[in-house]
């Protein structure tokens, strides 16, 4: 593969706009991450607020958000913001408290994290706010955590409303919502809001959703507001590198461009981080050879 996209390397679908996620970059300083997607010829990034990437928990936030909007637009790139850090709330509890914890107090620090992510990705112009539901605590029952779900995130879909900028949540293998169906028993829970959406990671499909992943995206496009791709095998939720899974990425960009999907498609790695420059210059031009691939339509256009 070529470390950067020459003239070989440009996409035959220009709608689809690919980013890779900064969770895949942590090693980096963010100003030098920015850079190195911008030069490697990324159209955007998710930007995982963390203690290394734009702290959210840290003083100053407003300042330093705008700080990071003049150094994207600077760039060039877009933004979607992610909330998937591990360890940000707390320092032993991978991705703790969630929304469904049972102290309250816990599941309010979570929501204060969303609400605080609402207005950086206001201030930053960002296509989406990105969220999950988390593993379900032991000892809690299925309807006490989706009730739990449904009232922490109301006042976030509040929020995200008045902000204009949608909340989209990620079915995550393991967690209360994992599928698309729990992402539909919480919209309807929630009185179908305009400003819920849906975050769909294309393995995710790959790994447990019994539609393939290309049917996955024309079953969800009404609701899209964020991708993430990568590669996966069935059964195993492993995010792999391009080519390392079982997914035949063609039919997947084909049905984004069908849909009339314009926001980013994120390369989600964030186990490669000890490598990210290496994955990152790699997976761009697999994605535009991919894109290549999808065969025209009769009038000479992908659909």
């Amino acid at each position: 593969m070529t470390s950067s996209p020459g003239p070989a390397d440009t996409p035959a679908a220009p709608a689809l706009r690919f980013g890779y996620g900064t969770n895949g970059l942590a090693d980096l300083r963010l100003d030098d991450a920015l850079a190195l997607l911008a030069d490697l010829g990324y159209d955007g990034v998710g930007l995982t607020l963390d203690h290394m990437h734009l702290d959210p928990l840290a003083p100053d936030l407003a300042a330093r958000t705008a700080r990071v909007a003049r150094t994207l637009a600077a760039r060039g790139l877009s933004v979607t913001v992610e909330t998937g850090a591990r360890y940000v709330l707390d320092p032993r509890r991978k991705h703790g408290p969630s929304l469904l914890d049972p102290d309250p107090g816990d599941r309010a620090r979570r929501v204060d994290l969303l609400l605080r992510a609402v207005r950086v990705a206001a201030d930053l112009g960002a296509h989406a706010v990105h969220c999950f539901s988390g593993i379900t605590p032991s000892g809690t029952d299925e309807e006490t955590a989706w009730k739990r779900l449904a009232e922490a995130l109301a006042p976030v879909v509040e929020t995200a409303t008045r902000a204009g900028v949608p909340l989209a949540v990620e079915p995550e293998p393991g967690h209360l919502l994992s599928s698309l169906a729990d992402f539909h028993r919480l919209r309807e829970a929630l009185g179908d809001p305009a400003a819920l959406g849906l975050t769909l990671d294309i393995g995710h499909c790959q790994c447990l959703e019994p539609l393939p992943p290309a049917d996955c995206v024309r079953a969800a496009a009404p609701w899209l507001r964020h991708v993430q791709i990568e590669d996966m095998r069935r059964g195993i939720h492993e995010h792999l590198p391009f080519g390392d899974g079982e997914i035949d990425f063609p039919p997947v960009l084909e049905a984004l461009a069908a849909t009339g999907y314009r926001a980013l498609t994120v390369v989600e790695l964030p186990r490669h981080s000890h490598a990210g420059p290496h994955f990152a210059a790699q997976s761009l031009p697999f994605l535009h050879r991919a894109a290549r691939a999808i065969p025209e339509s009769p009038e000479g256009r992908t659909p």
